[in-house]
């Protein structure tokens, strides 16, 4: 059971990425997660195989991310908008073989599966 991070880059205040994930199984539930400086990981967003989707935007994401599951293809994207010096960090995917629990985004310990996670930074 994988998960690839992919889309992580070094960008300026105001630009966009798009970061994909790939699971190596069909998992029902994956998950974008992010680890900024001097934060714990927090959770960003999760959609599950019923196209449920759970979010946890701070105010400070709100309107800026979205999160995109194409099921063909065990994929996740995130993608960022209006990106903020304050975005930068590294963003992680996580998966989970059962459907999508909108409290798990707040603890990061119930995702059993993890990526290696995608550096973003965002220069201002």
């Amino acid at each position: 059971d994988q998960l690839v991070e992919s889309g992580g880059a070094s960008v300026q205040r105001g630009g966009s990425l798009r970061l994909s994930c790939t699971a190596s199984d069909a998992f029902r539930c994956m998950a974008w997660f992010r680890q900024v400086s001097g934060k714990e990981r927090e959770g960003i967003a999760s959609v599950d195989k019923t196209s449920a989707v759970y979010s946890d935007f701070a105010r400070s994401t709100k309107g800026r991310f979205t999160i995109f599951r194409d099921y063909g293809e065990n994929r996740i994207d995130l993608q960022i908008n209006a990106l903020r010096p304050e975005d930068t960090g590294i963003y992680y995917c996580a998966a989970h073989k059962w459907y999508c629990q909108s409290y798990w985004l707040k603890s990061p310990s119930s995702y059993p599966y993890w990526g290696q996670g995608t550096q973003v930074t965002v220069s201002s």
